[in-house]
């Protein structure tokens, strides 16, 4: 059964850094390129960052150069990272890890990330 579960959230200050971490699990994950979302109540769920399948970063404009995307593929599962460094208070958000394009509607409990000015 696929499962997705992030975790690594928390509540930093701003210019501080967090390390969130997705442990996604199935053969969807671990063949696909996969990646972060982040989404504030009444907005859209929107793309932070993705990887390939075989490492190669990507990411949205108002994230390059402050977070780092990685992943780890074991078996059918995939492990994925996102190292957020220079954090502001903009960053503040739901986050959430997905194949990239998503492929099935299918979302974890994600992990709640807070930058205080």
């Amino acid at each position: 059964q696929d499962d997705l579960v992030e975790s690594g959230g928390g509540s930093v200050q701003a210019g501080g850094s967090l390390r969130l971490s997705c442990a996604a699990h199935g053969v969807l994950f671990s063949l696909n390129n996969m990646g972060w979302y982040r989404q504030v109540p009444g907005q859209q769920r929107d793309l932070v960052a993705w990887v390939t399948n075989d490492g190669r970063p990507n990411y949205a404009d108002s994230v390059k150069g402050r977070f780092t995307i990685s992943r780890v593929n074991a078996g059918n599962s995939a492990y994925l990272y996102l190292e957020m460094d220079n954090l502001k208070p903009e960053d503040t958000a739901v986050y959430y890890c997905n194949t990239r394009p998503v492929w099935r509607d299918s979302w974890g409990q994600g992990t709640q990330v807070t930058v205080s000015s």
